[in-house]
């Protein structure tokens, strides 16, 4: 059975994501996100449905969020400020009641920005159930586009997005500044060339590969 942290380990943590930022860094990447989505440790910490704390990180939403935006800040602090850090959430448990809401995550996304957050990648889901989730074609768009319309702060749209017209309207549209893909890319990994192609968008490969395109 899982054991409730205590602060001394919570902010050792917290510093281990720094350090992972600055070995990111090191390595050449030019983005980081924070994953804060589908029951991993700081989702847990966002639900009331998993967070059961009686300290300062749980209760309150304030309570709740405090270790999301303690690691955010870790991250910030070490990461140059030329270069964006994204944070992922789950927007909804889509749980009937108990849950992390839609509402919540609109007010955290606010405070996500005000502590340096470049993107915010809007998924859902996965902090346990049961679960009643409404899944097709782009099911999760509408919580990337409340969060853009309500705070400004940019979005990244995901889940079932898997054909080029379709992640251009979301796009086109305003509902995301971005589309993100997961499976479509496992299953397909020249889908952004496809995608080019259909949309009447220039590509260009290096000469190596040209031979092969």
């Amino acid at each position: 059975m899982p054991t409730e942290l205590t602060e001394e380990r919570i902010r050792e943590i917290t510093g281990q994501f720094a350090d992972a930022a600055r070995r990111a860094l090191a390595a050449g990447f030019e983005v980081v996100e924070v994953h804060g989505a589908h029951g991993y440790l700081i989702g847990e910490f966002l639900s009331p449905h998993s967070n059961r704390r009686t300290d300062a990180y749980g209760g309150s939403f304030e309570n709740r969020t405090r270790f999301a935006l303690e690691v955010v800040d870790a991250v910030r602090a070490v990461w140059p400020e030329d270069l964006p850090v994204f944070f992922r959430v789950s927007a909804t448990d889509w749980l009937e009641e108990g849950g992390w809401t839609a509402d919540e995550t609109v007010r955290f996304a606010a405070l996500l920005r005000e502590h340096g957050v470049d993107l915010l990648d809007v998924s859902s889901g996965g902090n346990g159930g049961p679960a009643r989730i409404p899944v097709g074609p782009g099911y999760q768009v509408p919580f990337a586009a409340r969060v853009k319309a309500e705070t400004g702060l940019p979005v990244a749209a995901v889940g079932l997005i898997t054909e080029s017209a379709q992640a251009e309207k979301i796009v086109a549209n305003g509902e995301a500044d971005a589309v993100l893909l997961g499976r479509e890319l496992l299953r397909d990994a020249s889908w952004p060339r496809r995608a080019a192609r259909e949309l009447g968008a220039e590509t260009h490969a290096p000469s190596q590969y040209a031979w092969a395109i």
